[in-house]
């Protein structure tokens, strides 16, 4: 018969599995953006691996914020770390030319954001980086955003640089190519990160398939650095 303590340490054990495992799945998940046939199919098709019925998980393990400076909307350089310290933050990496996913997720974000009040959404950092950094010049950058919320940070720069941010949160970015109808593709993750205010640290991740209420109900909680 196992007892209390054992009980306690099989339950810890299996969440620090169940995270490590999607983990797991989410460095290997890409979204193609700029495919399909002719509007017959979804022009971005997710891997079905990345469904894991949650829109959000808390991880164990929290994941370190990237070591990334790059440059934002006006030309200016933005160092994420400073930038961002000591502030709740959610950072997406995705691209302007996107069709459905990345401005599906932002405009989510958006709307949730638009419900806190005001004090609480000048607390709050978005922050999207391109994917994309050949198209998405800071002024092509900034025009997108203004249309979502003008407050978002827009990041661009060395794609190498953006690679190596993406990778430091076990996020897949590959560089846009073209297909064989001649469309650019851009494969990259899905997921947004949100990072504490207390610790710096990226404790919650979110799926592609959170909603725009799904965000609205956590961010007070994320705003606190609590679990949602």
């Amino acid at each position: 018969m196992r007892t209390k303590s054992s009980k306690s340490y099989a339950k810890s054990t299996d969440k620090k599995v169940a995270a490590a495992a999607l983990l797991a799945v989410a460095a290997l998940t890409l979204t193609a953006c700029g495919g399909g046939d002719d509007n017959k199919k979804p022009v971005a098709e997710v891997s079905v691996e990345s469904d894991s019925g949650k829109a959000a998980t808390v991880l164990d393990k929290p994941y370190e914020k990237p070591n990334l400076v790059l440059t934002d909307t006006h030309g200016k350089k933005y160092d994420l770390r400073e930038e961002t310290k000591g502030k709740p933050t959610l950072l997406y990496f995705g691209y302007t030319h996107c069709p459905d996913v990345c401005p599906l997720t932002m405009n989510n974000i958006a709307v949730a954001k638009k419900a806190l009040p005001k004090a609480d959404q000048d607390k709050l950092k978005v922050v999207f980086v391109t994917t994309d950094p050949d198209r998405d010049t800071p002024a092509e950058l900034g025009k997108w955003l203004k249309g979502v919320d003008a407050e978002f940070v827009g990041l661009t720069g060395d794609f190498d640089t953006i690679q190596a941010g993406a990778r430091q949160l076990a996020i897949n970015v590959e560089p846009s190519k073209k297909d064989k109808k001649g469309k650019i593709v851009s494969m990259h993750g899905t997921q947004v990160f949100a990072f504490s205010p207390k610790t710096d640290a990226g404790y919650v991740l979110y799926s592609d398939k959170a909603t725009a209420a799904d965000y609205t109900k956590d961010l007070p909680k994320i705003l606190e650095g609590q679990n949602p």
